[in-house]
């Protein structure tokens, strides 16, 4: 039989993969696109802090130390300049985030050969200052991404209102978490809850944009409210962060129904335990704890920010960013057997949605290579 030009198979790519300072999902997903690549034949450079590759599954991708600080710098110029000798031979450069988005653009310059996709994972936060340089960042990239990837609605039609052409919801697929636990179930259960009748569980680092003090007035509310009937509650947040001192001082005062857990190598198992897991952040890009818990069958309760929606699929109680709203969506789902069954239900039918893999391997070859690549 004669080959046709759709047998011929598709060139590898050399790629170079670029981050600045990430942690949580921003570098999971670093390393997962790193190790897809890699695994697909393409020949894959990782640019980014050492703390940042370090310890990473990177599959066959080589790391390089590059040190992109959080904010403009007078190093930013040999920044730039370091990052156009690593993009000499490559084909397409893959930035993750505004700031190392704009230095490849810089880098590579406006009349580039080769290929610039930008990954936008988070919105500017901050002062003046802050806002200021970010627009100026995202105008950059608008101009000068061949593709921009973004995580969230807002942020890929904030792109778009900046100029970028050609904008898509990234996939962020969320990593599988071992379901076993150190200690058994039953230990890892009584750990967390304490005995406790009702159980709610946040999983978030301790951190301003996670919401945690939206949360604890929650909790009070839900304290007031719930019957004695009901049984005791306790809210568990795992997680580790800079608010861990003035959360804990504030759940002593008030005699608040929340523990601190800190971090967990468990998660999977209090997901599938937990009457109701909650998240209360004030923005997110595809939070991976929400698919994580629609993979446990949890019944979830959220906040409707940045891309939420899309993660959840359907399968989340989504409310606004307010201690009242949550207090009462959760109030609903421990009060009601059947509204926390249907939530359950509606969890486990998203889940069978969730991207994978093969989902983000097939964006990353197609972004990548662009027409006529």
């Amino acid at each position: 039989m004669k080959s046709t030009a759709h047998d011929t198979p598709a060139r590898q790519l050399r790629v170079l993969e670029l981050a600045g300072s990430a942690a949580g999902g921003v570098r999971a997903h670093l390393a997962d696109c790193a190790r897809l690549l890699s695994a697909g034949g393409h020949d894959v450079v990782v640019a980014a802090p050492a703390a940042v590759t370090t310890g990473a599954d990177l599959g066959g991708a080589r790391a390089r130390d590059l040190e992109i600080g959080p904010r403009p710098s007078p190093g930013d110029a040999a920044l730039v300049s370091r990052i156009a000798y690593l993009a000499r031979h490559a084909d397409a450069v893959h930035a993750h985030g505004l700031r190392a988005g704009a230095l490849a653009a810089l880098a590579l310059g406006p009349r580039r050969r080769r290929r610039l996709v930008v990954t936008l994972h988070n919105r500017p936060v901050g002062g003046r200052s802050t806002t200021v340089i970010g627009a100026r960042l995202e105008a950059l990239v608008a101009a000068r991404a061949d593709a921009v990837l973004a995580v969230s609605p807002d942020l890929a039609e904030n792109v778009r209102r900046r100029g970028a052409q050609d904008v898509e919801i990234a996939v962020i697929p969320a990593p599988t978490r071992l379901s076993g636990a150190a200690a058994p179930v039953a230990s890892s259960i009584e750990s967390a809850w304490h005995g406790a009748d009702l159980r709610l569980l946040t999983v978030a680092r301790l951190a301003p944009q996670k919401g945690l003090d939206t949360l604890l007035d929650a909790a009070a509310l839900l304290a007031e409210r719930l019957p004695a009937s009901q049984g005791r509650l306790v809210w568990a947040v795992a997680g580790a962060g800079p608010l861990e001192a003035v959360l804990t001082g504030r759940i002593a005062s008030e005699n608040l129904p929340v523990r601190l857990l800190g971090r967990r190598e468990d998660v999977a198992v209090l997901m599938r335990a937990a009457d109701v897991v909650v998240q209360t952040s004030q923005w997110e890009g595809q939070p991976l704890t929400i698919q994580e818990a629609l993979r446990a069958g949890a019944a979830v309760v959220a906040t409707d920010v940045g891309g939420t929606a899309v993660t959840a699929g359907g399968g989340a109680v989504l409310v606004e960013p307010s201690a009242e709203a949550l207090a009462q969506a959760v109030h609903h789902l421990l009060t009601d057997t059947a509204a926390l069954a249907r939530a359950r239900d509606a969890s486990r039918e998203a889940a069978a949605s969730l991207p994978g893999e093969q989902a983000l391997t097939a964006q990353l070859e197609r972004v990548l290579r662009g027409a006529g690549v």
